[in-house]
């Protein structure tokens, strides 16, 4: 009977176009286009800012020994044209402009006070807000101020090696994969319980408001179904259909690597094939399982509850905000996996998937985490036949 139910329930909603479009559309998209924009945006950036001319404003004399390794810096770090100024206040209004980029002030005594081997101000005015010109500018004086060291060792007849007392060398022991896991792994869960959240809700408004509403709820509740069977196989279709929004949007993350060649990195897609293996994909659907059955279990209430398809979105939409915020502690670092953090629901997911991601996952916690969120879908399904058991609830 519970399979009749969900056969005809499948059907009805394989017929709705807009649940089709948030389930199996939009999450087989998602990553194909956020990847294409991030790589494309991030190459075009620094190809710009590889190419870009930029216009240094300099005040001091002819002979002043920045102005001169300015000028001799190899075209390799960039194009540049430097420009004389009298005033700082002319250089500082042509910056505000963007008429030049970088400003350069010395002072009348900077080369005699270089004579006098004792330190030299330079002060560099740039505009924070005009990206990758603090960066340009740093990388001009730091070689500028390499040069003048090497210099004055040669000047004083000294080695550098002699000045040097402590070589200090770091060694990082964490491996790429677990780099990517704790510093971008936030994003793949963040993602999966998104759509998985989205997945759900159209097909949960629309088997139980939506048959209200067409009052065809009537006539299944005149066949010989017990409420609990015709629940489950409404909730068993709301499951499924948030575990194929998630899982849409993991196929859409194997085709922009597999098939549409978005990461050119060896290094990386290598990395990337040694997290997505299978073992990795049944962990991750272990997690979700019981977190997807949650999501449904908090819907489907509201929607037996809603006289409306209209007031079942406003109230469900906002929940969206609620279940799916707990996901953002993914992209803040120093957060880990621990007793509190894995009994939090979706905090623990989201940590889980992270560590699974890193390759650093711990059994306890794992279990832990899927303890709980199994504890809170079974809470939720119970919550879900309380309500939908109340005639006052079903019939409009």
């Amino acid at each position: 009977m519970i399979f009749t139910i969900f056969k005809k329930e499948l059907k009805d909603t394989l017929r709705e176009r807009r649940t089709l479009i948030m389930t199996l559309l939009i999450p087989l998209l998602i990553f194909p286009i956020i990847l294409n924009i991030f790589v494309g945006v991030s190459d075009s950036f620094s190809e710009k800012q590889a190419e870009k001319s930029i216009a240094i404003g300099f005040i001091g004399t002819d002979d002043n020994y920045v102005k001169i390794q300015l000028e001799k810096l190899p075209e390799n770090m960039g194009d540049k044209e430097i420009i004389r100024y009298k005033d700082t206040a002319s250089l500082l209004n042509d910056l505000k402009l963007d008429s030049i980029q970088i400003g350069v002030y010395t002072g009348k005594e900077f080369n005699e006070t270089m004579r006098q081997k004792t330190p030299a101000n330079v002060t560099v005015f740039f505009n924070a807000t005009d990206v990758g010109t603090q960066d340009r500018a740093k990388v001009y004086m730091t070689a500028i101020e390499e040069i003048a060291i090497r210099e004055r060792y040669l000047e004083m007849n000294l080695k550098e090696t002699e000045l040097t007392p402590i070589k200090t060398h770091y060694s990082n022991i964490a491996s790429s994969k677990e780099m990517i896991g704790k510093f971008a792994g936030g994003i793949l869960p963040y993602i999966f319980i998104a759509f998985g959240f989205i997945g759900c809700m159209y097909p949960a408004i629309d088997l139980f408001t939506g048959e209200k509403e067409r009052g065809t709820i009537e006539t299944l509740l005149t066949t010989p179904a017990l409420r609990w069977q015709i629940l489950t196989g409404k909730m068993i279709v709301v499951v499924l259909s948030g575990l194929l929004a998630a899982s849409f949007a993991l196929i859409g993350l194997f085709v922009s690597i597999e098939v549409l060649n978005i990461v050119e990195d060896k290094e990386l897609l290598s990395i990337i094939h040694s997290i997505l293996n299978l073992k990795f994909i049944l962990l991750l659907y272990g997690l979700l399982l019981p977190l997807i059955i949650f999501f449904a279990g908090v819907m489907v209430p509201v929607a037996v509850y809603a006289k409306s398809f209209k007031e079942a979105q406003s109230i469900i939409a906002p929940l969206n905000i609620i279940m799916v915020l707990p996901a953002m502690v993914g992209f803040f670092p120093g957060i880990e996996s621990n007793t509190i953090t894995a009994s939090i629901p979706v905090v623990n997911v989201v940590l889980a998937t992270k560590d699974l991601i890193a390759g650093t996952l711990d059994i306890g916690l794992l279990v832990l985490s899927f303890a709980v969120m199994l504890f809170l879908a079974i809470l939720a399904i119970v919550v879900s036949y309380k309500r939908f058991d109340q005639e006052t609830n079903i019939v409009m």
